[in-house]
């Protein structure tokens, strides 16, 4: 069996000192680009791999960036999470990326992880937390970015979308076009689709068209199936004019079941979707949807991190609102509504 590399190995094949190489594996940024390139040509051919616990009890810093998602298997995430890692591991920083699953005690518990890995950064989707892990997450002093969402009273910076605005924006977008019946599809009841849902109703009771009998759901997780199941319930009450889908996978299946069923789409019933995901521009008909700009804010969330890592500040406040907009396609009428941001 062939014996184990260490550092001294790399240090030996680079012409370094072991210090040097203990240095820039640390901090690539502090030393130039021709001896990083010699150290990281070492460290490859001889498969070289760091000893991350010796690394953290030596230096006060992890280099790790902890990442809070509900679900790592809906691709509403998938954006977010790319540009994260776009911002981080250019300068050195590895994302630890955990789910919830939609559990705030889960959460919790991720939260806990987390911060006994030494994280210099936690990012979570959501700002609703058990009393515990807010505590925790303000007791930790390091940045605490709170993301999809606004807050009211937010941890540290604030990331994200007024949910209920983008929900009430959107339906009453088809209630202004002439729709007087407007349906809305819903999956599971997590806190963002919760907010979208109050928005849809608020804008129907302020119309005066609210309805029971309107809104549909079933407590699955959300995908094209679903939608089709979902769509499938107003058969019994009669189908609505249009419908707001709370994303574009209920959309996606809410417009094939309509198909399915001889219903023309937009002609006799207008389907709306949301967070515009890539499939939106390629179905057929063309889905329209409310698109949130969930690259940007992944984006934004990793650089509000790296500005107070870098200023040494640890903990900061601040609310970025970064707004939504209506992408009209054949699914529906043109229409025309931008939220703030």
């Amino acid at each position: 069996m062939s014996r184990k590399i260490t550092l001294d190995d790399v240090a030996k094949l680079a012409r370094v000192s072991p210090i040097t190489v203990s240095r820039a594996l640390r901090n690539p940024q502090i030393v130039s680009e021709e001896l990083r390139l010699r150290i990281d040509n070492a460290v490859k051919k001889l498969g070289y791999v760091p000893n991350i616990a010796a690394s953290r009890l030596a230096s006060a810093r992890s280099h790790a960036i902890g990442v809070i998602v509900p679900t790592l298997y809906n691709v509403i995430f998938s954006e977010y999470l790319q540009a994260l890692h776009e911002v981080f591991l250019p300068v050195g920083f590895q994302v630890v990326v955990v789910n919830s699953r939609y559990s705030l005690e889960e959460e919790e518990n991720a939260v806990r992880t987390l911060l006994g890995q030494r994280v210099e950064a936690i990012i979570v989707v959501g700002v609703n937390h058990t009393d515990l892990t807010r505590r925790l997450l303000q007791q930790s002093r390091i940045p605490v970015i709170e993301t999809f969402q606004l807050a009211q009273e937010p941890i540290g910076i604030n990331i994200g979308l007024d949910q209920v605005r983008a929900g009430y924006d959107a339906t009453s977008s088809l209630i202004k076009a002439g729709y007087r019946r407007v349906g809305f599809l819903m999956g599971n009841r997590d806190e963002r689709a919760t907010e979208r849902r109050r928005g849809y109703e608020r804008a129907m009771e302020d119309a005066g068209l609210a309805s029971p009998s309107l809104m549909k759901s079933q407590q699955q997780s959300s995908s094209i199936a679903l939608g089709a199941r979902v769509m499938a319930q107003f058969k019994q009450d009669g189908f609505p004019e249009a419908v707001f889908c709370i994303d574009d996978n209920l959309a996606l299946g809410a417009m094939q079941e309509c198909m399915r069923l001889g219903l023309r789409v937009p002609d006799d019933i207008a389907i709306l979707g949301f967070h515009d995901l890539e499939f939106a521009a390629f179905a057929s008909p063309t889905l329209s949807s409310i698109a949130t700009h969930r690259y940007e804010m992944g984006k934004i969330a990793a650089e509000q991190a790296l500005r107070l890592l870098n200023r040494g500040a640890g903990t900061g406040q601040d609310v970025i609102d970064i707004g939504y907009e209506l992408v009209c396609r054949q699914s529906t009428p043109d229409m025309s509504i931008a939220g703030p941001g």
